[in-house]
């Protein structure tokens, strides 16, 4: 990467949001969700249960902080060639800094803010965790952990990062089981899943705000102007349809044009300010793939290979063949 204002600005701008985010992530689970002892997912999830175990066979408990820090590093060392260097690097950064906040904030909460009250402490836990983790993914950052098999995930399918979050959670959370046994851990259990679907679908909703396209469909009079300055002003492309209307059987222009719905305002400006009776019709769309969207991400079958791979070539015309007349 190039380093000039531009670029050293969105760096920068990317690496403050993934510190607001991991900070939030840290307060959520130190503040509500650890001090209930119920089981979150991910990596800190699974280092809740090294401590509980180290806790109840040694009797001490390994810290959290630092089994993160040593199960990221190694997770790291094996997604290196997936994920890339730009993301490993951001992940050391991310791993770093929520062993750190992790290992500074939980021992300030002895107790949940809110006594008493373990399901309001869950889901408030559970949105500021959601909350962190899609903040940090949106910039191209991470705390780690079950992000860094998420974040392969979505280079080789189209499986989202929640979902392949809920799949990796639903095994942690279910093994707390065999910490605290059936009787004791069926209520923590419980929690847990309500946990794990608020923090998913919450950091879906936060990663994919910015990324929720929308379709215009556009009938003016005034089409060559609307989609000229959709061009120029919206840097969108604008798609004319040929149609009819069927009251009165004339032929009219219909602009298509896709965008990402933070841009709808901007679309409505542009055609109220040529076309203030323009009809317009607005839909959501459930994904937009191709130049200026999204990537379509899709395991691409091999080329079988054939034991006689000249069989067909009679079917094949050659340029010593033409009109059936061989020469």
């Amino acid at each position: 990467m190039k380093f000039n204002n531009k670029n050293i600005w969105i760096s920068a701008k990317d690496y403050f949001f993934i510190v607001i985010g991991l900070f939030l992530f840290a307060l959520g689970f130190s503040a509500f969700i650890a001090p209930e002892g119920v089981i979150t997912g991910g990596l800190a999830g699974l280092c809740q249960i090294i401590y509980y175990a180290s806790l109840k066979f040694f009797g001490w408990g390994i810290p959290v902080a630092l089994s993160m820090l040593v199960l990221n590093l190694v997770m790291l060392a094996f997604a290196y060639r997936i994920v890339g260097k730009t993301f490993v690097i951001r992940t050391i950064f991310g791993a770093t800094l929520i062993s750190v906040f992790i290992g500074v904030l939980q021992p300030l909460f002895h107790g949940p803010l809110v006594e008493n009250q373990t399901f309001m402490n869950v889901v408030i836990g559970s949105l500021m965790c959601g909350a962190g983790l899609g903040l940090a993914f949106a910039h191209n950052g991470s705390s780690g952990g079950t992000d860094i098999i998420a974040a392969m995930m979505v280079k080789r399918t189209n499986v989202s990062m929640g979902r392949t979050m809920q799949m990796c959670d639903f095994c942690i959370i279910s093994s707390s089981l065999l910490i605290f046994g059936l009787d004791a851990g069926f209520e923590k259990l419980v929690y847990g899943f309500i946990l794990l679907l608020l923090v998913s679908q919450m950091a879906d909703l936060v990663i994919n705000t910015n990324r929720q396209a929308v379709q215009f469909i556009i009938f003016s009079p005034y089409w060559e102007e609307i989609a000229t300055a959709i061009n120029n002003e919206a840097h969108r492309g604008c798609t004319v349809l040929n149609g009819m209307g069927w009251y009165s059987k004339q032929e009219v222009k219909v602009l298509l044009v896709m965008c990402r719905k933070i841009e709808s305002q901007t679309i409505y400006r542009i055609i109220k300010s040529i076309d203030r009776d323009a009809f317009i019709t607005q839909a959501n769309v459930n994904g937009v793939y191709g130049k200026g969207f999204d990537e379509l991400k899709l395991k691409m079958k091999k080329p079988q290979s054939h034991s006689a791979p000249n069989a067909n070539l009679d079917a094949i015309p050659n340029e010593s063949s033409k009109d059936g007349i061989s020469k």
